[in-house]
């Protein structure tokens, strides 16, 4: 026999010492399908059911607020219950962090979401992978694909009683290109929510075009300061940069100086940026009409045109910073650029579409990226590279950046299609 929502919370209104409360309860129900060389192997059903648990205790009368939370199993008997009941009440006590409150309802009812059709969504996303465009010389090595329903249902001390309902799929997927003995692999995780086939072809036929080009490429030379371009899905982690900055948590902690009504970037001269926060894209794996707190999701503006406008970030830290409002966006959406994506490419740069890694520091803006693939073009020619890396810092590129008019959709954001950024250091594979 499982655990029952009105058990648990029966028990957890019980916990002496507990001044607050938050429990999650998540089912996922749905498919997992493996494949070798486009040919189905094998799949299975999968259903899961687990509670998060969170408990507070105020502490100096109010003065500081402590939480601890783990998960609880539907399984897990009353007295397994009350056991890790009485350790998370223990644990709060000792964590000292200023006073906050939990979300509170809003009065406003939540729209139902119909139940997601699985059966239907993993067609599609198998379907799609059959379809895939593939050579002698290139092909879909492996695949395995996940479609998820999700069903959240949280219930916290303040009233709120929500429930969000999604699809939620995955691939992971391997290609692989061959010429003369020589083999390369590139392997990808794309998420979505149902099966958004058109970015799933773009992808994987990308994918597979990139590991036939890198077959015949050659090192990097070192190009010290230069134009590079930005067309996968690397530019999330510029973007990301931004988005970041604008979060309650990085701005109560200093990190971030970013403040609504100022210039996030002093001195820009090239595109600025805007971004969107959003309760959903089309086919994101996230779509639920509030965030993990219970706080509803509305539409709003994080950056307008290079000013920072309104930042969004969990309950604790906005509670600091004076938000009653705020919440944590499923989706965000960054506007596009003043230019087009072949305007971008007209001059000598170095286009790169694949990193061994690639990341921007939170903190300082610093980007570093090992380069795996890119095309780099020079007097109207292009050659294909590989090795070598770039450097720099955001902080200095987001002042000239250019982005293209056009969009792409990477799941739950956004970003211009191809982005430039100007002054760029790329070291080649010998100084």
């Amino acid at each position: 026999m499982t655990m029952k929502m009105e058990a648990l919370l029966e028990q957890i209104r019980a916990v002496q010492g507990a001044d607050a409360w938050s429990v999650t309860e998540r089912t996922e129900e749905g498919w997992e399908f493996y494949l070798i060389r486009g040919r189905l192997d094998q799949h299975r059903a999968r259903q899961t059911r687990t509670f998060s648990v969170t408990l507070y205790a105020a502490q100096e009368d109010g003065k500081y607020l402590g939480s601890a939370n783990a998960p609880i199993a539907p399984t897990a008997t009353p007295e397994e219950a009350a056991r890790i009941l009485a350790d998370l009440r223990l644990r709060a006590a000792y964590v000292r962090n200023p006073f906050y409150t939990l979300v509170r309802p809003d009065g406003r009812p939540a729209e139902p979401a119909p139940a997601p059709d699985t059966a239907a969504i993993a067609r599609d996303f198998l379907v799609t992978l059959r379809d895939l465009p593939q050579t002698a010389d290139a092909d879909l090595n492996s695949a395995e694909v996940f479609v998820t329903a999700v069903r959240e249902h949280l219930v916290n001390s303040e009233g709120v009683d929500v429930t969000g309902v999604w699809p939620s799929g995955m691939v992971e997927a391997v290609v692989n290109a061959r010429r003369d003995g020589h083999e390369v692999e590139l392997y990808r995780m794309l998420r979505s929510g149902s099966c958004d086939a058109e970015g799933l072809r773009r992808q994987l036929g990308d994918a597979l075009r990139f590991s036939r080009d890198r077959l015949g490429a050659v090192p990097t030379p070192a190009l010290g300061k230069t134009t590079v371009l930005f067309s996968t899905d690397a530019a999330c982690q510029i973007y990301g940069w931004f988005i970041d900055r604008m979060s309650t948590g990085m701005r109560y902690r200093r990190i971030s100086d970013w403040e609504p009504g100022k210039p996030v970037v002093d001195g820009a001269e090239g595109d600025l940026v805007t971004v969107e926060a959003l309760p959903a894209l089309p086919n994101a794996s996230r779509t639920c009409a509030f965030d993990a707190e219970g706080a509803r999701i509305e539409p709003f503006t994080v950056i307008d045109k290079g000013i920072a406008a309104r930042s969004w970030g969990g309950r604790q830290f906005s509670c600091y910073l004076g938000l009653e409002d705020s919440c944590v966006p499923n989706c965000f959406a960054v506007t596009g650029g003043s230019m087009g994506a072949e305007e971008l490419r007209a001059g000598d740069h170095l286009e790169i579409v694949e990193f061994s890694d690639f990341q921007v520091d939170p903190f300082n803006g610093d980007i570093a990226g090992e380069i795996r693939l890119g095309y780099l073009r020079r007097g109207g020619e292009t050659t294909v590279v590989t090795g070598g890396s770039v450097s720099g810092s955001m902080a200095e590129f987001a002042k000239t950046m250019r982005m293209s008019r056009e969009t792409v959709q990477y799941d739950t954001l956004s970003v211009p299609a191809v982005t430039a950024l100007y002054g760029v250091t790329v070291a080649g594979v010998e100084e």
